[in-house]
């Protein structure tokens, strides 16, 4: 690190185990626990239904076994099994058992209406063992992922996440019980109804704080429009390479020269607002090699969420844009330490490297095979990336840089 840099390698070492350095909120008054309905049948699910439709926010946990299976080839899998699924609204609590219950459709027409919103706390997974039974949700907040822009990822779990808002300690001791098991014990419905509950309470508390954010991670069942070639690697889907991506558009007319890849990446940076998928329209600018983006990647240094200052410092340190090395410098001050982190990084890429720097290209030996000299970590993350000469990967990138 040069000696301008605010923090010297070793103190920034400490400075980074010490997590969150910024501002917490008043600590706020968890309500009082509500009725706790155990569902097991038909006439109960739409009892239950029936209540949820008052309310205008549920919110949703899950609870699910791990379980193994054999597939065609006989190599063990396991896949995720729905055991319970928690629906918490104000003043009350509704456990459906799902292994008793076949048909979970009832649930549709609380968490699949779009004015309905759905609270979920690590969205993910839940989502997606919800949907193989057929529940589908149209409308939803991350509470984790809202947390993670606040405080960073090593503080935004759930139990982090109520001791910070609360002072509350939670309970987790039960997480990898078998959910499977019949009857359940009440200290297990308890236990798996309070998750669902408190993010209820979590919900309140994050919309009272740190509203502005929390509405950046706002689902509502429809995304930003960007170009189709771009698309899927915002959603988490593309199944081929950025480069791949690129080409086939060509060839399919969807693309026309250099200029448009950089418009469609441009007016995408402009319209999306979900962190998430800003970072990930981040990572294809810099597998892409955008440079000239960076005068519109700049500003996200000083972003409202953690997510997009740490992903713009790590795209402008892979980019080597050198006009970048004082607002980094400013966020090694930052209070989220994975922007800490993402920024001290990306100094030292500037520092350590001439960014105009070729690219290492291999050699083929006699028989075939491809070889590479290894300088450092980046010049073998740009060899992994890089083809030879009369590789298609190579002729693109000959392309963006001409």
């Amino acid at each position: 690190m040069k000696d301008n840099v605010p923090l010297v390698e070793s103190d920034k070492l400490e400075h980074d185990k010490l997590g969150y350095l910024g501002p917490t909120p008043p600590v706020g008054q968890l309500p009082p626990k509500g009725e706790r309905l155990w569902i097991e049948n038909s006439e109960q699910l739409l009892h239950a239904v029936e209540l949820l439709k008052q309310s205008p926010v549920v919110a949703i946990d899950a609870e699910f076994t791990q379980v193994r299976s054999l597939s065609a080839e006989s190599n063990s899998s396991t896949v995720p099994r729905l055991a319970l699924l928690q629906l918490a609204i104000e003043k009350q609590c509704f456990v459906v058992d799902t292994l008793r219950l076949k048909d979970l459709s009832p649930l549709n027409t609380v968490v699949s209406d779009p004015n309905v919103i759905v609270l979920l706390h690590g969205a993910g997974a839940d989502l997606r063992v919800m949907a193989e039974r057929g529940v589908f949700v149209a409308h939803y907040y991350d509470l984790e992922a809202t947390s993670r822009s606040v405080f960073g990822q090593h503080e935004s779990s759930l139990a982090a996440m109520l001791w910070r808002a609360f002072h509350m300690r939670l309970d987790k001791s039960l997480q990898r019980t078998d959910w499977t098991r019949r009857p359940l014990p009440p200290a297990m419905v308890a236990y798996a109804a309070r998750d669902a509950e408190v993010t209820l309470a979590l919900y309140s508390w994050l919309g009272q704080h740190f509203h502005a954010v929390l509405q950046l991670h706002e689902y509502p069942g429809q995304t930003e429009r960007v170009a189709s070639w771009i698309e899927p690697f915002l959603r988490g889907t593309a199944h081929t390479s950025p480069e791949m991506a690129v080409m086939e558009a060509r060839a399919e007319g969807i693309i026309r020269n250099k200029a448009q890849i950089y418009a469609d990446c441009r007016y995408a940076l402009a319209n999306v607002t979900h962190p998430i998928r800003r970072n990930r329209l981040l990572r294809l600018v810099t597998d892409l090699m955008l440079t000239r983006m960076a005068p519109d990647i700049l500003p996200l240094l000083q972003a409202s969420t953690s997510d997009e200052r740490a992903g713009s410092a790590r795209t402008l340190g892979r980019l080597g844009i050198k006009s970048a090395l004082e607002p980094l410098r400013l966020l090694l001050q930052d209070p989220v330490q994975d922007v800490r982190k993402a920024a001290a990084n990306a100094i030292r890429n500037l520092d350590e490297r001439d960014p105009h720097q070729q690219r290492n290209m291999p050699t083929r030996t006699a028989d075939g095979a491809r070889s590479w000299v290894i300088e450092s970590s980046e010049s073998e993350q740009a060899s992994a990336n890089a083809g030879d000469e009369n590789d298609w990967k190579s002729r693109l990138r000959s392309m963006m840089d001409a």
